[in-house]
């Protein structure tokens, strides 16, 4: 008997593989060794092959599609249905099994290692900016305790730890401006190495083609565009501009029954950073809109008329993620008059 498709439960050391013929028979559930993996598979016949969507994935599959498997991947949270009583790799396998003959089951696009490349550029980024705000936050509050204010904004904070790396003195405890001045010198060299990370984005975003027509789309700049294309490729993996939006989290919540339709907050589901990304240009965007009217849109005018400043933000950037899909699938720049 054949094995058709195999249920492949990812691991750091330790896989577990289950496998099922033609006729729905367990053939195998066993575990392998990381050393094990690739040559187990190599001595079966192509089949199919199905994973869930986490760190490594991406990498097996590139290796299994290799060796003439076809490979899926499936979301953590759509295999957690078919799992059942108990918690065990072979469990866990074997419903990874069971969940991918749904016929409305969803599976993840298999990145590139090109794609990946530039996410770990991005995620960089992203670990440093969300350190340099707690070392801001830090500092604003120390030396708040001693009298000192520090304006809110980052050019503000950057601006106060130059003065002090530049010779500025507080009249505080030698102690006191030691650690102030180590702070303010941690400080500086992660918004260095930020900028840095950001250089060079723009710098691959500059050689891709994609990221240049993502551009073209008002609010969507070289990090924005890039983080895009690094995670979703051209987006032939969403039927439409709405499920990508909704795979963004930016939909409303449906808790609908029976004739009673009701539509709750935005999801917030799916890629946090993208969705971030989208909301921050689309703020950025809002404020130009109110210092020049007569470049904005008519449709985010009439918006912010009706609604407030957060929730247009939001609405944009659902409106945004429909035209990011638009222009990724027709291969073709923003063209405002069509949208």
């Amino acid at each position: 008997m054949q094995v058709t498709t195999i249920g492949l439960d990812l691991a750091k050391n330790v896989f577990q593989v289950h496998g099922v013929t033609d006729d729905e028979e367990v053939a195998f559930n066993r575990p392998l060794r990381r050393t094990q993996l690739l040559p187990f598979f190599s001595k079966i016949e192509p089949c199919l092959i199905v994973m869930e969507a986490c760190g490594s994935a991406h990498h097996w599959a590139r290796e299994l599609t290799a060796l003439g498997h076809e490979v899926r991947l499936i979301p953590p949270m759509y295999v957690k249905p078919y799992v059942k009583r108990g918690k065990s790799d072979a469990i866990d396998a074997a419903a990874i099994c069971e969940a991918v003959t749904r016929p409305t089951m969803r599976f993840v696009a298999i990145k590139t290692v090109e794609q990946q490349a530039l996410l770990s550029l991005h995620r960089a980024r992203d670990l440093l900016v969300r350190q340099r705000t707690q070392l801001i936050n830090g500092l604003r509050g120390m030396v708040a305790e001693f009298g000192v204010y520090i304006a809110r904004g980052l050019a503000r904070v950057i601006g106060f730890a130059e003065n002090i790396l530049t010779g500025e003195v507080l009249d505080l405890p030698d102690v006191a401006n030691e650690v102030i001045r180590n702070l303010s010198e941690h400080l500086m060299t992660l918004h260095a190495r930020i900028r840095w990370y950001e250089d060079r984005v723009k710098q691959v975003a500059k050689e891709d083609a994609r990221v240049r027509l993502l551009r073209t789309i008002p609010g969507v700049g070289a990090v924005t565009a890039s983080a895009i294309i690094a995670s979703i490729g051209d987006g032939h993996q969403f039927r439409n501009g709405r499920e990508f939006a909704a795979w963004l989290g930016l939909t409303p919540a449906n808790k609908s029954s029976g004739c009673k339709e009701k539509l709750g907050r935005i999801t917030k589901m799916g890629d946090q950073y993208l969705r971030s990304l989208l909301v921050v240009g689309m703020t950025s965007l809002v404020r130009q809109t109110r210092s020049h009217p007569e470049r904005a849109s008519k449709w985010l005018t009439s918006l912010l008329e009706r609604k407030p400043a957060r929730v247009a933000t939001v609405a944009m950037a659902n409106k945004t993620a429909r035209i990011v899909w638009a222009v990724l699938t027709r291969n073709a720049p923003y063209n405002p008059h069509l949208a």
